[in-house]
């Protein structure tokens, strides 16, 4: 058995640095790899948490994520924090669109009308297994209610329990709550969280095996019945997805159709969920782009000329990311600014990471030099907006900065 968690919209690993886990390629390769090796039917499922949001782009990203699961073979995804915000319709049409069986033990729609599977039923090596799926009560919405975890596994296992081997319960509970309901739940043999910020390797809460694959899809949990007998039990082990897993092929085609919808819709910042209005501003806190720049700092325009900066949005290109939004908003001059990059068909002008990205918006100190850019005394300070330590684990800024200052009074 292999479980997932927590994937938050990547479908790939951001790729700004060559030592990324993570992503569907690697984990469909892994899935087919234990499938071959077993020899038998691998039951693969998701612990939920696979949204990065609600926003229509957030929702394309998680339609690509669910054909992902599919061709992969995935069996049931427990509904998470993500899946709930997106409300009951929009789940029960992707479960119609992508044929994806949602786990919702203790989930439902205010009406009282189930959102997926009370629990799954599965044959694995001569065992049979039960899975059941619950996500925290903190989670309901206006759309969505939730029933304690503990009382509705208890309750969907009341005409099962005698007839089935093992109990597996999936849950999106906070650590805390994840290891309170081991504690208080002896009538399971496993259970798989969970937003728990970091992988929990397989470990025994009395006679619970207890563990958790999360963190943006960069870990599995494996699950390994040895069969029936008077004192068998599971066992398991946390799995990183690094770069010693290839890609496999259906995953990249998957992607690739992924980058096709993007291209086709062209999103702009206000349709994905990292952007926050801007309010409030002067009329001339504006984009003005970078060769606005040149006939004031010709020396300074050249050495950014020599800059990977200057060539940000080519290197997406190269992969065919730069119709993502989620690599814009690194690449490129001003994004989600005024005057500043919108999307690909929109903003041709604007790629690149421009020196707007780093000083902001200087259309007042086009207008009138005497004007400080936006950022004069704190561009520095934007550096590690995005060589953050998840795309830039190596990056040091001082040793970086040092390379790109530029003018008199830099700072």
């Amino acid at each position: 058995m292999v479980i997932s968690g927590d994937t938050a919209g990547w479908i790939v690993p951001c790729g700004c640095a060559s030592n990324q886990s993570g992503g569907l390629p690697r984990r469909g390769t892994y899935v087919e790899r234990l499938r071959e090796e077993s020899g038998r039917r691998l039951i693969a499922l998701d612990a939920g948490g696979a949204p990065g949001g609600s926003s229509p782009y957030d929702r394309v990203r998680f339609e690509a994520i669910l054909r992902g699961e599919a061709a992969m073979g995935i069996m049931a995804h427990n509904i998470g924090a993500a899946e709930a915000v997106l409300g009951p319709a929009e789940l029960r049409r992707v479960q119609r669109d992508y044929g994806v069986s949602f786990l919702a033990t203790n989930a439902s729609a205010v009406d009282g009308d189930l959102l997926g599977n009370r629990l799954c039923e599965y044959e694995i090596g001569g065992s049979s297994v039960i899975v059941l799926g619950v996500l925290g009560e903190e989670f309901a919405t206006d759309e969505l209610q939730i029933a304690p975890p503990r009382q509705a596994i208890l309750s969907a296992l009341d005409d099962h329990a005698d007839a089935t081997d093992s109990v597996i319960v999936l849950a999106y509970l906070e650590e805390d709550d994840l290891r309170r309901l081991a504690e208080t739940l002896p009538e399971v043999d496993v259970i798989v969280g969970g937003p728990t910020g970091q992988p929990i390797p397989p470990q025994y809460v009395g006679p619970v095996l207890l563990t958790s694959a999360t963190n943006e899809g960069k870990f599995l949990a494996r699950l390994d019945c040895p069969g029936p007998g008077p004192n068998w039990r599971w066992s398991g082990r946390i799995v990183e997805l690094d770069g010693g897993y290839g890609d496999d092929p259906k995953q990249l085609d998957n992607l690739q159709r992924f980058y096709a919808d993007l291209a086709e819709r062209d999103f702009t910042p206000q349709e994905t969920s990292f952007v926050e209005p801007l309010l409030g501003n002067p009329s001339d806190y504006r984009v003005a782009g970078t060769e606005s720049c040149r006939e004031c700092h010709e020396d300074d325009c050249r050495l950014w000329d020599d800059s990977r900066h200057a060539r940000a949005f080519e290197s997406l290109r190269t992969k065919g990311a730069h119709v993502d939004p989620e690599c814009q908003r690194c690449h490129t001059d001003g994004y989600a600014l005024p005057g500043g990059f919108i999307s690909v068909r929109r903003s041709a002008g604007r790629a690149h990471v421009g020196c707007e990205s780093c000083h902001g918006p200087s259309q007042a100190h086009v207008d009138e030099p005497e004007v400080r850019t936006a950022h004069y005394t704190r561009a520095k300070d934007h550096c590690t907006g995005c060589h953050d330590r998840e795309n830039s684990p190596e990056f040091e800024l001082e040793s970086y900065w040092a390379k790109i200052r530029h003018g008199e009074e830099s700072p």
